[in-house]
């Protein structure tokens, strides 16, 4: 019997004793392909030598120091190299241990510039549906899964919400794409005009879902109209890239696709591509400076920010990305992979739609095409799937409740950065297999 809490109570799962490259291997000998990266983590795959050199370097000088009586050579370099690398004047960086910790950290921030700036009646958030920004109580207060929410409801703070930007559920039929973003934006317009633009501290939103919808890519020209709107009403835009960021999907930050800066970026999944704990929120000069001139600290912290360890790997990781070219890479490949999941997969009967950005993508099963309905949760059928590719050696991120929650299957994916075409090939195939049986499976049900 394990003594360790595992994610479902009824099952342990196999032991993970060796990894490298795309692959992991268990206890039992057999090799899987992590088309995954665990959860959008191992975005240079396992054991990257270089990673492992620089870990080994920092662990034989320094270890771990605490913030409170010292900074580290690591950490300080991390920060120049991500904000050298941001656009903007994202200038200033806060390290974590992990995402959610990223976005409850920046949550705290955005209140203290509101505090700070003599606006102490600014006190909620916007957030959207069916999001996710992790599992802490204010991350879990903004997200809007609600399958998370529920039991802990009663422990969360009000915050106000809008629609996802989600295409294919949410544009009408008799909607342009660009009345369908309007629409949105519009929405959001009088959400904050409803709510009082002087008691809103920020807008939340991912810039391409993540695990709740399966790899939404936002439409054309609505986070430029978000950019515009927080401007105009003195809200702070806040982008959780804690997924989708850091080079997922093709650029370093998504939202360089989209033409817009944040006030304030989480990031950390692919920061240290899994190989220590570490998160970290970019912030601009506008929301910095006045805590610098003010108070002259952010009233936060935990053990672990800027770990020394942590950001020694991380720095790796991000090095390895530019000198390799791995962001072309990720361009090039994730067009192979789109392509080929539009061409094998989106015909198949029981698939409603294919769709991502980068190595960042999500297939999205349903019951019937035209409808769009989906299976019956109680089928569970993207467990079905999960397991069903763990059969094959192949691991893939597939989750319910994409519609509202409850309703809903997808399958998400997004393999390292150092995918060949020939592994996606793999993953391709596998996934047609696997979706053929189980849906047909469950439509039989």
């Amino acid at each position: 019997m394990s003594h360790i809490i595992h994610r479902s109570l009824h099952f342990t799962p196999p032991i993970a004793t060796s990894a490298q490259g795309a692959y992991i291997t268990d206890a039992s000998g057999k090799r899987y392909l992590d088309a995954s990266g665990g959860a959008a983590v191992s975005c240079l795959g396992h054991a990257h030598p270089d990673v492992l050199a620089a870990m080994h370097r920092q662990i034989d000088t320094l270890a771990y120091a605490h913030t409170g009586f010292f900074t580290s050579d690591a950490a300080e370099k991390l920060a120049d190299q991500l904000a050298g690398s941001a656009p903007g004047d994202l200038n200033s960086v806060y390290f974590v241990s992990g995402g959610s910790e990223a976005v409850e950290t920046a949550l705290k921030l955005a209140r203290q510039y509101c505090v700070e700036t003599g606006q102490p009646e600014k006190t909620t958030f916007i957030g959207r549906r069916q999001s996710y920004h992790g599992n802490t109580l204010g991350a879990l207060a903004v997200g809007g899964n609600e399958w998370r929410r529920k039991q802990f409801s009663p422990l969360l703070m009000d915050v106000a919400r809008v629609s996802a930007c989600n295409a294919y559920r949410d544009q009408r039929h008799d909607e342009t794409e660009q009345q369908y973003t309007e629409r949105l934006l519009n929405e959001l317009e009088q959400t904050i005009v409803e709510t009082g633009p002087e008691k809103i501290i920020g807008f939340i939103a991912e810039t391409v879902s993540g695990a709740t919808t399966g790899a939404v890519p936002p439409v054309k020209g609505y986070f430029a109209g978000v950019r515009r709107l927080c401007d105009k009403y003195g809200v702070l835009y806040i982008a959780d890239e804690v997924m989708c960021g850091m080079g997922r999907t093709g650029t370093l930050h998504s939202f360089e696709q989209d033409g817009v800066v944040p006030d304030i970026v989480t990031v950390a999944k692919g920061l240290g591509g899994g190989y220590q704990p570490i998160g970290a929120v970019l912030v601009s000069d506008k929301v910095i400076e006045p805590l610098r001139q003010g108070s002259g600290l952010f009233q936060h912290g935990h053990t672990y920010i800027c770990h020394p360890t942590a950001a020694a790997a991380a720095l790796a990781v991000q090095q390895v990305i530019v000198r390799d070219n791995l962001l072309s890479h990720v361009q090039h490949q994730g067009n192979y992979l789109l392509q080929q999941l539009d061409n094998e997969i989106a015909g198949l009967e029981f698939v409603g739609n294919t769709r991502g950005r980068g190595l960042f993508a999500g297939i999205e099963l349903v019951r019937d095409k035209q409808s769009k309905a989906p299976f019956d949760p109680a089928l569970k059928l993207h467990a079905a799937i999960k397991r069903g590719c763990l059969e094959q050696g192949l691991m893939v991120y597939p989750m319910g409740g994409t519609i509202d929650g409850q309703q809903g299957d997808h399958i998400l994916i997004a393999p390292p950065f150092i995918v060949t075409q020939q592994q996606l090939d793999v993953v391709v195939d596998t996934l047609k297999q696997v979706i053929i049986r189980e849906t047909h499976n469950a439509a039989g049900a």
